[in-house]
């Protein structure tokens, strides 16, 4: 948007005396009014067409502005108690990292979020939606994170992945490795960061990745849905809280996807079968990354199996339940 500056030049003492005579205005504020009037009595087509062309101009800088922001969110667990934070500006890993080292090493105890500068409080439902628009791709959102100072783990989400899961002390010592390179080149350091927490990923209730989750055998419909069964990829008694005995017990565990919802069910079901004979039923929520990582994942492997997207394989089992018989029914 184009603008063009207006000098007036004026005696000082004209300037004075026009200051005292107007009192409570200036004069460049009764200027500025002038010039008001003036634009008053163009035509009013003119005026319109004027008009509309900045509100337009000024709309798209708004959106310019905003579209370049960042955001990285943050859910903290600290003496029991759960916040979530939003910071506007690219917090990579190694940054969130060294956080997280700082923390740890700091002489007198001060909260985490003392850490995270320019912090602004946001609601678990918004953390929610950031963590899946991040799974989803939205460039806006760098960084999601989950640390549980409580329970000593660091958690963040991958678009690629999902949730990954490390020991706080893995990321902290990391971090200390990533600036012992003595380079100040971020990807150097990027990179030393990600080989020293290579291979050191554990598995977290509420933080399945998509590493978690491996289907085998058909999929089967049923009651309106599609169900999948997952290969035990993962420690399902980390994340169940259940204990099955090595070569005795075993499990079965099954995702399902609602097809009139079009969206992942809520629970991940398990079979748990004990070597007396016992049966158990247990469930485990996923929650919104996980729902997401686990969409991703089911359409992949109904491509597979089927050669359709999950969209169009469940539009098919359902019109399939809906077609009349061929026959008479007797």
């Amino acid at each position: 948007m184009s603008s063009r500056e207006i000098a007036l030049w004026v005696d000082e003492r004209w300037y004075q005396a026009l200051s005292r005579q107007l009192k409570d205005e200036t004069v460049e504020g009764r200027l500025n009014s002038y010039l008001d009037e003036l634009i008053d009595q163009l035509p009013e087509h003119v005026r319109g067409k004027i008009s509309n062309e900045i509100w337009v101009e000024q709309q798209k800088q708004k959106q310019e502005i905003e579209d370049s922001k960042k955001y990285s969110v943050f859910r903290v667990t600290e003496d029991g108690v759960t916040k979530h934070f939003q910071v506007e500006q690219a917090v990579d890993m190694l940054e969130a990292a060294s956080c997280v080292r700082r923390w740890l090493r700091q002489a007198e105890h001060h909260p985490f979020q003392e850490m995270l500068s320019g912090r602004e409080n946001i609601s678990a439902e918004i953390f929610d939606r950031m963590a899946v628009g991040c799974v989803e791709g939205d460039r806006k959102i760098t960084g999601v994170y989950d640390v549980n100072l409580d329970a000593q783990k660091f958690s963040a989400v991958r678009p690629d992945l999902g949730w990954i899961t490390y020991r706080l002390k893995d990321v902290s010592t990391a971090s200390w490795h990533s600036y012992r390179t003595g380079s100040y080149d971020k990807e150097r350091r990027q990179a030393r960061f990600t080989e020293k927490l290579a291979g050191k990923e554990i598995t977290s209730a509420g933080h399945l990745s998509a590493k978690n989750f491996a289907f085998a055998d058909e999929i089967t419909a049923d009651g309106g849905r599609l169900n999948f069964y997952l290969e035990n990829s993962f420690d399902v008694d980390r994340v169940l809280g259940t204990r099955t005995a090595k070569g005795d017990d075993w499990l079965n565990v099954y995702a399902s996807y609602d097809m009139a919802a079009g969206q992942v069910c809520d629970m991940l079901e398990v079979d748990l079968h004990r070597a007396d004979g016992r049966e158990e039923s247990l469930e485990y929520r996923l929650n919104a990354v996980e729902k997401a990582t686990l969409l991703r994942k089911m359409d992949a492997y109904c491509q597979q199996q089927t050669g359709q997207s999950l969209t169009d394989y469940s539009a098919q089992c359902m019109a399939e339940d809906m077609a009349p018989p061929a026959g008479p029914v007797m």
